[in-house]
């Protein structure tokens, strides 16, 4: 490709609407252009990488046996009613009312299509293994779209699905894919790790995300680095010695208008880790209560988990009407009508400090096992940094993490729901064991500018990179600068390297920017020097790496340099 020709929209000023690093390079080296929140259109240099990028994806997937097809975007409400979906994704999934009234929905995902296609074409068990898989474009309705395209409402998966006719299959097939995502992910020269993660919306099986250390990601990850324990801050388990406190009467204290954590333990001097904090959840109609320790947080995902998809935090109302005392004054003494889970770190607790059930009143001396009836003991705080580790204690870290791809073992979750059933050998109708993989393709598009990119721009690895060369002559004007540019340009295109030549008449110093911020990974440079002394510069993106190579030698080097490049990039 001559630049002059194409559609490259570089800009010379930072984009001030940037939100982070890959955000910032992909508006400013003209690869995307917003059209809406969330809502991007990708330039040729963006759609050049993302095809390169799903190539690798295909060629990964077709290696374990996947067999690509396209599902329909549009789906019918009954698809996901069936399920119990069309009320679990809530304000997230696209809805949509067609001429004659009907509801429809832009699927987020295809778990549901994918079960209702196995069902009309599975019969028997002679019928599977089966992987299938579709690069397709999927639809959130984002509250918060952000990260320029790592956080978007439309964008574009790798969406997998294995069928198999027992757990062992299931197996098979997840480790399956496991392994390819982590080929994946290193062709792509990316710096990735897997991390235990929750099933989510999706289901309650083993699940597992690949991450990437990424700068203010939008995930948190806790790890270890003694023993390589990873997981999402949302599943992440610790364990830390208990915190003991005198055993004590229970006795209620006034505290007008404390009701924080804070507040309260500054009022009566005492540690937040002394607190317990009394939160009231929903499942339904049913309310219930759980207790976490006064300097943790609950992780609603392990709630969830727990206790289910619809588990809600409860209305000031619902509280008040039980309670008989607002959010910040209740807790699990003499609580009847009601069940009680404490998270694991409180069990024995004595000495504690919680609310007394009545508007501006705490209690103090609370005993577990005295003073209220705990169900059952659950885990459901949030890990701190610091925090113990579950395989070897040793201390965790929490760092930003941006997910590349999930796991998900379904199971028959979705089989059971819409009727997925085949004949086993004994001739007995069993539901098919399924499970669910994902890969946001932008996301290794964003990815690679987060890890990889640097002030000048972009610093693409070879395999996605828009153009593997790019030659850049000095002075159009001057005939031999020209004639040497033009005659390295038809023999890299004749040797199949991706060659873009900046043939514009332009100042060397806006040309030398512009290859940076695309961030190609070998430069060449042709200047009027360099043809006098039949020398010309080969640069490498990543390091700067420069070396002076013979005109007749330059396509050579080239060639070596790419190969170099890739092995790199080999799992």
């Amino acid at each position: 490709m001559k630049w002059n020709r194409a559609f490259i929209t570089t800009l010379r000023e930072e984009p001030k609407e940037a939100e982070s690093k890959s955000h910032r390079i992909l508006l400013k080296a003209g690869f995307i252009r917003p059209l809406a929140s969330g809502v991007y259109s990708y330039l040729p240099l963006a759609w050049r990488t993302l095809l390169k990028i799903t190539a690798i994806v295909r060629h990964e997937m077709d290696r374990i046996g996947g067999q690509e097809l396209l599902m329909p975007v549009l789906s019918p409400r009954e698809v996901w009613e069936a399920s119990g979906r069309w009320q679990d994704y809530g304000d997230d999934m696209f809805r949509l009312k067609d001429r004659k009234d009907k509801d429809f929905a832009l699927s987020p995902t295809h778990e549901e299509i994918v079960t209702l296609l196995a069902a009309k074409s599975i019969r028997s068990y002679r019928d599977m293994p089966q992987i299938w898989y579709q690069i397709q474009t999927k639809f959130r309705d984002e509250p918060r779209p952000r990260f320029g395209i790592i956080r978007v409402r439309q964008f574009i998966m790798k969406d997998s699905y294995s069928l198999d006719v027992d757990e062992e299959g299931l197996d098979r097939n997840y480790q399956l894919h496991y392994e390819a995502y982590s080929r994946i992910f290193k062709r792509c020269g990316l710096d990735y790790f897997a991390v235990e993660a929750s099933g989510g919306i999706m289901g309650e099986g083993a699940s597992s995300e690949f991450m990437a250390r990424v700068l203010g990601g939008e995930n948190r990850v806790a790890v270890c680095d003694k023993c390589g324990y990873r997981a999402n801050l949302d599943v992440a388990r610790s364990v830390l010695p208990s915190a003991v406190f005198a055993d004590e009467p229970l006795k209620v204290v006034a505290t007008p208008g404390r009701r924080t954590v804070e507040e309260v333990s500054v009022f009566l001097k005492t540690m937040p880790e002394q607190l317990v904090k009394s939160m009231v959840f929903a499942r339904g109609r049913e309310l219930f209560l759980v207790l976490v320790r006064g300097d943790y947080e609950i992780s609603e995902e392990k709630l969830r988990k727990r206790f289910g998809m619809e588990t809600r935090p409860a209305t000031s109302d619902e509280v008040k009407g039980h309670f008989g005392a607002d959010v910040g004054f209740i807790g699990p003494q003499k609580v009847d009508g009601m069940n009680v889970y404490a998270d694991l770190m409180l069990e024995g607790a004595t000495g504690r400090v919680t609310g007394a059930n009545k508007n501006d009143h705490h209690v103090t001396g609370l005993s577990l096992e005295r003073d209220c009836k705990v169900a059952e003991y659950v885990d459901v705080k949030m890990v701190r940094e610091g925090d113990g580790c579950p395989v070897c204690a040793a201390p965790l870290a929490l760092i930003d993490a941006l997910e590349l791809g999930h796991l998900f073992k379904l199971g028959n979750k979705y089989s059971k729901q819409l009727k997925a059933k085949f004949l086993d050998k004994s001739g007995a109708e069993q539901a098919i064991i399924m499970g669910s993989y994902g890969i946001g393709i932008e996301r290794i598009m964003a990815c690679a500018c987060e890890q990889l990119g640097d002030d000048k721009g972009a610093v693409w690895p070879i395999s996605i990179a828009p153009y593997e060369v790019a030659i850049t002559t000095v002075n159009v004007n001057d005939q031999q600068c020209y004639k040497v540019s033009e005659q390295l340009y038809n023999e890299l295109l004749t040797r199949k390297v991706d060659v873009i030549w900046d043939d514009r008449d332009d100042n060397p110093g806006v040309k030398f920017n512009d290859r940076d911020l695309i961030g190609v990974p070998i430069g060449v440079t042709v200047g009027p020097r360099g043809v006098k002394e039949n020398k010309l510069d080969v640069a490498l993106r990543a390091g700067g790496e420069k070396t002076p190579v013979e005109r007749e030698q330059v396509c050579e080097k080239v060639l070596a340099l790419r190969q170099r490049l890739m092995e790199a990039l080999k799992p």
